[in-house]
This record gives C-alpha cells, sequence and structure tokens, in this order.
C-alpha cells in the first residue's frame, strides 16, 4: 500500500500544525515595531491565515480524527495569539521609552551668566519674613482665604453693627445668607483657628493674602499680603510685646534698626498700639520720606482681647497674649525704595530683574 493509515495521517496534521506554529512564532519574534506586529497578527489570525484554512479543512475528516485535529488547532491558535500578545507589550514599552527619551525636557540645564527666572519680590520678603521667625521659636500657620463672618469679624471682637467694621472694605461671597461669606480682610482669622484647635502657649505667624475693594492707587492694591503674630502663654506682657517686635526688627533689618510703639485702637487687641521701625532710608536722621521723623510706620499691635480669648474658649484670667501684623508688600515698597505698589503686579520685566 502507497498510502499511510489513519495514524500516519494524524501525525502528518500535527507536524504540519507544529510547522505553522513554529513559523508564526519565529515571525512574530522577528517584528520590531508595533504596527508591523499589528499587520502580522491579521496575517496569522485572520480569516485568510493558514490556521484558518486549517480549520475549514476539519469538516473533511471524521468525527474521532476532527475532535483531536480541532483541539490542536485551538492550542495552536491560542500559542500564537499569547506570543502576538506578549510581543505587543514588550514593543509598547519600548516605543513608549523611547518617546519619552525623545520628549525629555533637561531642566537642570545651567547657562553661565544667563539669569533664568527667579523668585517675585513679595515670595522673597514673605520667605525671609518666615525664616526670620522660625529663628525666634515661632511656627508658620495658614488658613482659608474664603472665610465666614464669625471668624473675620464677630470671633475678633467686631460684631454685627460695629462701626470698626467699615475700616474694611469687604468682598462678600454669593454663599448662604447675605454677608455671611466673604474673602477675608485680613489674616487674623488664622489666629482665631489655631487657637480653635490648639492648647497655649502658641508662638505663631499666619502669612497670606488678604482682600479689600480698594482702587488700585500708588499705596493700595484689592489683592495684598500680610504677615501677622500671635502669642497666647502665661504671663505674657505688653513689655514682651515691645521686646518682641524691636528683636525682630534688628533680625530682619539689621543692627542699628529699632521699633517704637503709638497708642491706637483695634477691636481685636486692648491695648492697642502702632508700631514705627527706624526708617530705611536714613536710618533714623531724617528725611523726605519718613517725613524727617526718622521713622516709618509698619503695622499694628497689642494685647490679645479679653473677648477673643472668651470666643475661642480661653480663660483670661489664666492667659494672655500679644497679636501683631504688618503688609509684606509695604514692607517690599520700603526695603527697596518703591514709591508705587503697582509696580509689584504689573510684570515688567524691566522692573522685576533687578531684584
Amino acid at each position: 500500500m502507497n498510502g499511510g493509515g489513519p495514524g500516519e495521517d494524524r501525525e502528518g496534521r500535527s507536524s504540519d500544525v507544529d510547522a505553522l506554529v513554529g513559523e508564526a512564532l519565529a515571525r512574530v519574534a522577528e517584528a520590531d515595531t508595533s504596527e508591523k506586529l499589528r499587520e502580522l497578527a491579521t496575517e496569522l489570525t485572520g480569516k485568510r491565515s493558514p490556521l484558518s484554512r486549517a480549520k475549514a479543512g476539519l469538516a473533511a475528516l471524521e468525527a474521532g480524527e476532527r475532535r483531536a485535529a480541532g483541539m490542536a488547532l485551538n492550542a495552536a491558535r491560542q500559542a500564537v495569539e499569547a506570543a502576538l500578545e506578549s510581543r505587543r507589550l514588550e514593543l509598547v514599552a519600548a516605543e513608549r521609552t523611547a518617546l519619552l527619551e525623545a520628549e525629555r525636557l533637561d531642566l537642570s540645564e545651567v547657562v553661565p551668566g544667563r539669569r533664568r527666572g527667579h523668585l517675585h519680590l513679595v515670595t522673597q520678603a514673605r520667605d525671609r519674613l518666615e525664616d526670620t521667625f522660625i529663628g525666634m521659636g515661632y511656627t508658620v500657620a495658614e488658613g482659608p482665604e474664603a472665610e465666614s463672618d464669625w471668624y473675620n469679624f464677630e470671633a475678633l471682637n467686631f460684631p454685627a453693627g460695629h462701626p470698626a467694621r467699615e475700616m474694611y472694605d469687604t468682598f462678600y461671597l454669593e454663599l448662604g445668607p447675605p454677608e455671611s461669606t466673604l474673602l477675608r480682610t485680613h489674616t487674623s482669622p488664622v489666629q482665631i483657628r489655631i487657637m480653635e484647635s490648639s492648647e497655649p502657649p502658641i508662638y505663631s505667624v499666619m502669612p497670606g493674602r488678604c482682600y479689600r475693594i480698594d482702587t488700585p492707587d500708588a499705596s493700595h492694591l484689592p489683592v495684598f499680603h500680610q504677615i501677622e503674630g500671635l502669642v497666647v502663654d502665661r504671663g505674657i506682657t505688653f513689655g514682651a510685646l515691645a521686646g518682641t517686635l524691636d528683636a525682630f526688627t534688628e533680625a530682619y533689618f539689621g543692627q542699628g534698626f529699632r521699633s517704637r510703639l503709638r497708642p491706637s485702637y483695634f477691636p481685636f487687641t486692648e491695648p492697642s498700639a502702632e508700631f514705627d521701625i527706624t526708617c530705611v532710608f536714613c536710618k533714623g536722621e531724617g528725611c523726605r520720606t519718613c517725613g524727617r521723623t526718622g521713622w516709618l510706620e509698619l503695622g499694628g499691635c497689642g494685647m490679645v482681647h479679653p473677648n477673643v480669648f472668651a470666643a475661642v474658649g480661653y480663660d483670661p484670667e489664666v492667659w494672655s497674649g500679644f497679636a501683631f501684623g504688618f503688609g509684606i508688600d509695604r514692607l517690599v515698597m520700603m526695603r527697596h525704595g518703591i514709591d508705587d505698589i503697582r509696580e509689584l503686579i504689573t510684570n515688567d520685566v524691566r522692573f522685576l530683574e533687578q531684584f
């Protein structure tokens, strides 16, 4: 007999399938791009692929042979599809890595003699102020810029209808009952939040943005920056406040600079004072900037009012403290001899690159 038996036919078909799989796997391994691999996947597993044609030929086999041949073809297709997926993942990862490398920007480049940008003057001043107070043992705290009327006014001894509220031209937000939510007019609300959330002793400063309805001019902006300080402990006196401000003035401005206090009024402190510093332009000799007095006004301060302590649940018979605050923008103007605060927000490179 020239022809082989059924066993020989099965062995021949099995070897043919193995050959198809071996050739397919070799071609999959040779694909070097995901695009070529997609085209190859269609060729190896599509309707016109050798595997599909072999599956179509199963109908001509006897039932027993058809089952065995079908299982072999399914296993072959699964092996090819697994190889395609594995190779696809490899190629996609390699192509993604190559793309990222091609698009990578070297942000560490430094060109000698070429200035590539720096912090804004106000940011520089804020960072230096924070460093100064941290060196004096204070912590730095922040709070939300959108505040409730209670935190911004009432807890600070500004009850509804209090005439001192007229000192603040306030941006009210359309949120909740009328005039219940606002953009903070000072950073003092952070003092209330600190006292609510912690027990004395407290030694902390609070820098941040503030908002008031001011028409921009040489000395006013609707968005400005303040830093405030709060100390609460046993036995804190007005003398401790004066000594702290004097120590800060010398630490920030340098030796030879001093502070002085003048009586004033703030609802949240009693007694209250304005504090001045030695004129940074004439060093106290007297000039046109300081009105020949040798002093420049920097901010306000005073002993924390007992009503403020009551609002946060502190016993004013046990605890005492002081608070102070001033404008960072004004400090920048004084330090660098800037005569128009609007220069800080115009983004004129000719101005900014000087500092």
